[in-house]
């Protein structure tokens, strides 16, 4: 039976309403609640308007549906149905150019007496009426019906389906209840069979554990037997060995003190070797410098110039104060040019890293020892070093203290090594180094006089 297309009436449904007045002729605004419209109204209202935009003149279509003009009919109402409502809902020029439109090309969907809801809601909408709020809300209640009804259909099926799964289920269930009233019959059968050789393996356990419990005495009587021996054979090994070891001790410092004093007597005879070649070659530059002297004067050698192992240059020891007296000193023969790496650096450029510093001064000296064919020694200290280079520039012999001994330890070490005559120039700032050095005879020079002969490199 089709429900009946009239609007609901205040005493509910089937009373007619008062007759309504039309607002859609003379332009008047609506008062339906366009942003509530059920979606098929909403979808007719939107066909409607796309129709009707396609035919009007560009002046009668609002600027925001312009763009949608152009599409086509189909298009319009699928695209562009938002601005189509919005321009409906605001627009009441373009509203009732759209009633216009429907009046002379399409009337029917103006008929309120159509059996339709949803078009007696659109053209009640598009009109203005004021019964339209009765027709939308038939046309929801009718959606609503016709929803529950779907899930009224939908929660049958699904009853159904379930009565089905749950037969289904029953009689599995069934099957399932025999398979294990059998499986336990079974399983008591296989129990029982257990028990009964299980009570036979008691028998032939607790057999077994008496056997083995002779046994273990048996063995405990071996065992300490074979302790005692091993005891005793352990305690007469260890008398032997103790007397093996002492022979091999006293053997072994015998060696071990006769290789130290080979090995002192090697080291002895290389450093007067050393000292000798040294102080052969210093004599040897000393002799030909004092030639050279006596070749150009042209007066003659003195007296004092022929005293034996001398030479004016290297006669005084004294501090350095202005590089041309470092100049001088480092143009001796088979001189020894010893740093103080540190001292020297920290005096020059602290504001760099150590081991910028250190790269540093390297290079310095290496430019240096090529244009004075001076030997040259850096000593820095060696706590804290991360790395250690492996290898040194020509000319320059660098070194690092070990852990817990002091660079200026290994300074003083370095001018006691040296034969007695042979000219060595130490360069440090440390008093207390300089004045230890100068003992040893070796001429004291300050880091900054250092500092100033290479900036002039």
């Amino acid at each position: 039976m089709t429900p009946s297309l009239h609007p609901i009436g205040p005493d509910g449904p089937g009373d007619s309403p008062e007759p309504a007045e039309s607002h859609g002729s003379d332009g008047s605004e609506s008062t339906v609640d366009w942003t509530a419209l059920p979606d098929a109204v909403r979808a007719r209202v939107a066909e409607l308007g796309a129709g009707a935009i396609g035919a009007l003149p560009p002046v009668d279509v609002p600027q925001q549906l312009r763009a949608v003009a152009r599409f086509t009919p189909a298009k319009r109402a699928r695209l562009g149905s938002g601005p189509i409502i919005a321009n409906l809902r605001d627009s009441t020029a373009f509203r009732t150019a759209v009633v216009e439109w429907c009046r002379k090309h399409r009337p029917a969907a103006l008929d309120l007496s159509a059996d339709d809801p949803v078009a007696v809601a659109a053209a009640a909408v598009l009109l203005g009426e004021e019964s339209a709020g009765h027709y939308l809300e038939l046309v929801a209640r009718r959606a609503s019906d016709a929803s529950l009804r779907a899930q009224r259909d939908a929660a049958v099926v699904r009853a159904d389906r379930a009565e089905a799964e749950l037969a289904a289920l029953r009689g599995e269930l069934e099957s399932v209840q025999d398979a294990v009233a059998k499986a336990r019959q079974e399983a008591e059968v296989e129990l029982e069979r257990l028990r009964k050789r299980l009570r036979e393996q008691g028998v032939r356990v607790r057999e077994a554990k008496d056997e083995a419990a002779r046994a273990s005495s048996e063995i405990e009587r071996v065992r300490a037997e074979a302790a005692a021996e091993v005891a005793a054979l352990t305690e007469q090994r260890d008398r032997e060995h103790d007397r093996a070891e002492a022979e091999r001790g006293r053997a072994g410092r015998a060696e071990a003190d006769a290789e130290i004093a080979r090995q002192s007597a090697r080291e002895a005879r290389q450093a007067d070797e050393v000292r000798l070649a040294l102080l052969v070659d210093t004599l040897d530059g000393a002799v030909t410098g004092l030639r050279r002297e006596l070749a150009l004067g042209g007066a003659g050698p003195r007296p004092a110039d022929l005293v034996r192992g001398a030479t004016e240059a290297q006669g005084s020891v004294s501090r350095v104060e202005d590089p041309a007296a470092l100049e001088r000193l480092l143009a001796l023969p088979s001189v020894h040019l010893v740093v103080d790496g540190y001292n020297v650096t920290k005096t020059g450029y602290p504001e760099l890293s150590l081991s910028d510093q250190r790269e540093r001064l390297i290079r310095q000296l290496a430019a240096l020892a090529a244009r004075t064919s001076a030997e040259v020694t850096l000593v820095f200290d060696g706590a804290g070093v991360v790395a250690v280079p492996t290898t040194s520039p020509r000319g320059v012999r660098v070194l690092f203290s070990d852990p817990g001994v002091l660079a200026d330890d290994v300074i003083r070490a370095l001018v006691t090594a040296e034969p007695e005559g042979r000219p060595v120039v130490v360069v440090t700032s440390d008093r207390a180094v300089a004045d230890s050095v100068r003992r040893r005879g070796a001429h004291p020079v300050p880091s900054a006089v250092l500092l100033a002969r290479l900036g002039r490199s």
